[in-house]
């Protein structure tokens, strides 16, 4: 049996390559719901339904084990998908969110630990924020904790469209930025609570550098006390500790390194934007969801 990555387009692929980094061995399937992305600006029902039926085909696909890269459908679907649409003991389903709070809580900066107060922002599409599953999971875990959410619509268009790199993705990065610092100007850790935004990575550090300059309020930020969050490498990590607190999963797991890729939109396209995620070249698979 295989184990199953999901998301609505493209950015489960910055998870996937981060858990076949610490987990080679395994057999992999990705779905792409490209053709109904994307799921951030979706009505609840929406991406449940989305969601489940893409699990419930990974599932037939012959999958032990589905993890959803995607933020937004494990804020809005995947807490009902596990209480009432399967088995536990035959199949599993485990989402980003989680294991990102629990991973970002446990290592606050030193000075947040002696002040108990950490001050946490997160970038994240329209459909995470409304859901507050970021503030609800780092209340569980420090109720202590600050946390400002700013949703930015407009980054997982510009990255599915190429345009990452573009001087439109400059002016939106500084946009959402602004807001965020705007609403708490102590913030000292960022979650990128979507899986596409590693891709912005680059440009959110430097608008971090730069956002003084253009707004002089904020003019007592140090960037550089800023830290960034990425998903990829905390997910990894994640599974591969759950791998190993659940070895009745693992033996069902088969073990030839090999990954198949499936998309609900056109493969080759699917293929060639897959490179902007993945440094290698795929062959993916057009399949109908139902």
């Amino acid at each position: 049996m295989k184990i199953g990555v999901f998301d609505s387009g493209y950015g489960g692929l910055t998870i996937l390559s981060e858990i076949r980094k610490a987990l080679p061995e395994y057999d992999y399937i990705y779905l792409g719901d490209n053709a109904r992305a994307p799921y951030g600006t979706r009505s609840f029902e929406c991406i449940y339904q989305y969601t489940l039926q893409s699990v419930q085909y990974l599932r037939e696909q012959g999958c032990r084990l589905v993890i959803l890269a995607c933020n937004t459908a494990s804020a809005k679907a995947l807490r009902t998908i596990q209480q009432r649409d399967i088995d536990p003991t035959t199949f599993r389903v485990l989402g980003v969110i989680r294991p990102t709070v629990e991973a970002v809580t446990a290592d606050c900066p030193e000075s947040d630990k002696l002040a108990e107060q950490p001050r946490i922002g997160i970038l994240a599409t329209p459909g995470t924020v409304s859901s507050c599953s970021y503030p609800i999971e780092i209340e569980h875990l420090n109720p202590a904790a600050i946390v400002t959410q700013q949703a930015c619509p407009m980054f997982v268009p510009l990255i599915e469209a190429g345009e990452h790199e573009s001087p439109a993705a400059d002016y939106f990065v500084h946009q959402y930025l602004y807001g965020l610092f705007m609403q708490d100007p102590l913030i000292d850790t960022i979650i990128l609570g979507c899986t596409h935004y590693p891709l912005l990575l680059p440009k959110i550090q430097d608008a971090l550098s730069n956002l003084t300059a253009h707004a002089p309020s904020l003019n007592h930020l140090n960037p550089d006390s800023v830290r960034v969050i990425t998903q990829g490498p905390i997910v990894a990590a994640s599974l591969k500790d759950y791998l190993h607190r659940h070895p009745e999963i693992v033996a069902d797991l088969t073990t030839n390194g090999t990954c198949r890729y499936l998309t609900t939109d056109n493969p080759d396209s699917f293929a060639s934007a897959a490179s902007l995620f993945i440094a290698q070249p795929i062959h993916a698979d057009h399949i109908e969801l139902t």
